[in-house]
């Protein structure tokens, strides 16, 4: 039997019960994590406050404030350590806490529950009382029906294979550094803890070196054997690495809304997936300035309101001009059933049309009230469309085919030597002209559809001419952008000598060429390059695309690639009669509900793609992507290049 949607909407829910229980008369302190899937998922602060908290308060930001209350309840989304550690013990030492109850995977350095207990008394001072409460599922981020996001492991992301590095199966747990690994057994708990919830039964598949071991911890996992004893519910899991394909990560093949909202529109502050929707439109406060902080953002998360949640959906799914067409729809019903004087005009929709619907709804509060995750919804449509990013979304479109065709045709130096003429210095460029960030953008397409690079002195030296042009934009900009600052690891101009740069250059071009080599141990899925002919363009064949092709075949060959982990002695003498005798080995495809989960990130397009090919090739299964974080261009070069990813928490 698969497991509905609504389900997996209710796991959601079901983890934010104990702290609901706990809420009442008591501030509740937030990790950033924890924050984004409650914002998504949990009903958002406003939950909270319903069950009688006092106050919802970030962690570590605000923690510093004076806490009078007697009673707080900390949500963290890992172990407490470092820097969370760090801000925990600052409120609990200020003296007023005199009960504290610590919501977390009670894994704490050095000892469990208890003795954690016993360090949360400590900070308090005598006579403070202390529980650890162990979460059931995790805490996670429902983005649409189909995708959920496991906040707390945003910065996870595949180790790129180095120059004569160890092959896949030569890759296990302890191989990989300390970071990644705890970060691998925080999530085999996680997944375990929800299919726990779910009641599933899995088996486990690999594509990638690091999702091979994620999926043998997985399937070796005590709990996880115990767990699958007793349940009934049967799935198929396929883990996949991001590194394999950067292009489904950095291109601009979607025409779809919600991955032009989510790319355009400024981050919501300590988010990693929403973003903010300017509300001033909706006041009456006349200003021009973008920054104005006056009034509070809207967003894209409207858990409680369901014309909202359907048309979000709608973003997700259609392509752009059918999903504005659906916001004018869903506009034009608000503003009939509150009686508004609403002109209907036929045609193609503009943001003009769109911006004079949503003023009728101004200077109606009780309008306003009643339909304002909707108008979050329209205003955000409003300035995605008008946003200068979005006429340059059509350039990127434009240039990648180009690339594809070029890369086809001519060797690598060729191909670079092309693009060197089109990095310019800030006071070169016009809006149309690429920024240094956009090169790095096109340079992570590039590596990754061409696959194996032929070395060699040409390549060399085109790869230099690149690199001097990039320093010497990189320091001419009067200011390094946050996504600059995070590569240079420079704070501002002053501080970004051309050696700074040259080094981060110099590691940028390292990441490139092991890029390239991501797929060399893949047999079946080993290009995502189709070079074209005389009657067809060439062409990028997504992985995960042919990974889920691969899993409807109705032939149902053996997959190559597609590495089936096996959870004890039973499946090994399957796997190992199968050579020899007629017995059926576990295949992605035999289960009614299919999980995939995208290793270091996934795209909207490719959640539409796959939810659209298993309806297609297997009607009769139900599938979910799960994954760490929500990609767009810019924030798959910040996950791939940024100098500080996956950090201890020691002190931030």
């Amino acid at each position: 039997m698969a497991v509905p949607v609504p389900e997996l909407r209710r796991v959601c829910r079901q983890a934010w019960e104990p702290v609901l229980a706990r809420a009442r008369r008591a501030v509740v302190f937030l990790d950033g994590a924890s924050a984004e899937a409650l914002h998504w998922g949990g009903g958002g602060a406003g939950e909270l406050l319903a069950a009688g908290a006092l106050a919802v308060r970030a962690l570590p930001a605000e923690a510093e404030e004076a806490v009078r209350a007697a009673r707080v309840v900390f949500v963290v989304s890992g172990p407490l350590r470092g820097g969370t550690a760090a801000a925990v013990r600052g409120v609990l030492g200020q003296g007023a806490v005199r009960h504290c109850s610590l919501v977390s995977d009670s894994e704490v350095e050095g000892g469990g529950p208890a003795e954690l207990e016993e360090t949360l008394r400590r900070w308090m001072g005598e006579g403070g009382q202390a529980e650890v409460v162990p979460r059931g599922p995790p805490l996670l981020a429902p983005v649409s029906a189909e995708l959920c996001l496991l906040p707390a492991l945003a910065p996870l992301l595949p180790p790129l294979p180095g120059p004569g590095g160890p092959g896949p199966a030569e890759v296990g747990l302890g191989t990989l550094p300390a970071e990644l690994r705890a970060a691998v057994r925080a999530l085999v708990g996680d997944l375990d803890a929800l299919f726990a919830a779910l009641g599933l039964r899995e088996e486990n598949f690999a594509v990638g070196a690091l999702s091979r071991v994620i999926a043998a911890e997985l399937a070796s996992y005590a709990p996880a054997k115990n767990r699958r004893r007793i349940a009934t519910n049967k799935a198929s899991v396929v883990f996949v690495d991001r590194t394999l394909d950067l292009v489904g990560a950095v291109g601009h093949h979607g025409d779809n809304l919600a991955e032009k909202i989510l790319s355009v529109l400024p981050k919501l502050p300590g988010h990693k997936t929403d973003v903010m929707v300017n509300m001033v439109e909706l006041t009456a406060l006349q200003t021009t300035d973008e920054t104005c902080s006056i009034i509070a953002p809207g967003c894209l998360a409207q858990p409680n309101d369901p014309a909202a949640k359907a048309l979000w959906e709608s973003f997700m799914n259609l392509k752009q001009k059918e999903a504005v067409m659906e916001a004018r729809r869903h506009l034009v019903e608000a503003a009939s059933r509150e009686n508004l004087p609403i002109k209907m005009s036929m045609g193609e929709v503009t943001p003009e049309q769109l911006n004079s619907y949503i003023q009728l709804f101004r200077n109606n509060l009780k309008a306003l009230e009643n339909h304002c995750g909707l108008l979050q919804l329209v205003l955000a449509t409003v300035q995605t469309l008008k946003h200068p990013q979005t006429s340059k979304w059509d350039n990127f479109l434009a240039f990648e085919r180009l690339l594809l065709q070029t890369i086809g045709e001519s060797e690598m130096p060729s191909v670079l030597n092309q693009l060197l003429p089109m990095i310019k210095s800030y006071n070169e460029r016009t809006k149309d002209d690429y920024t240094c960030e956009d090169f790095l953008v096109l340079l992570v397409y590039m590596y990754s559809v061409v696959g194996e690079i032929k070395s060699g002195k040409e390549l060399d030296t085109a790869e230099e001419e690149v690199k001097k042009a990039l320093v010497k934009a990189i320091c001419d900009e009067p200011e390094p952008s946050p996504l600059l600052q995070k590569i240079t690891g420079c704070d501002s101009s002053l501080n970004l000598t051309s050696q700074k740069a040259t080094e981060a250059v110099d590691d940028i071009f390292r990441s490139l060429r092991d890029i390239a080599r991501a797929r060399m141990h893949m047999k079946q899925f080993n290009s995502i390059h189709n070079p074209g002919s005389n009657t067809h363009q060439a062409s990028y064949k997504p992985l995960l695309k042919q990974v889920v092709e691969e899993i409807c075949n109705p032939d149902r060959p053996d997959p190559v690639d597609i590495e089936h982990m096996s959870s004890g002695l039973t499946d090994l003498l399957k796997t190992g009669f199968s050579m020899f005798m007629k017995v059926n080995r576990p295949h992605p495809g035999d289960h009614p509900l299919l999980i995939i989960f995208m290793v270091g990130g996934v795209t909207v397009s490719e959640v539409k793609m796959v939810k659209d090919l298993v309806a297609t090739r297997k009607p009769g299964t139900q599938v979910v992507v799960l994954s760490s974080a929500l990609l767009t261009p810019h924030s798959a070069i910040e996950l791939l290049f940024a100098t500080d990813r996956l950090q201890p928490d020691s002190d931030n």
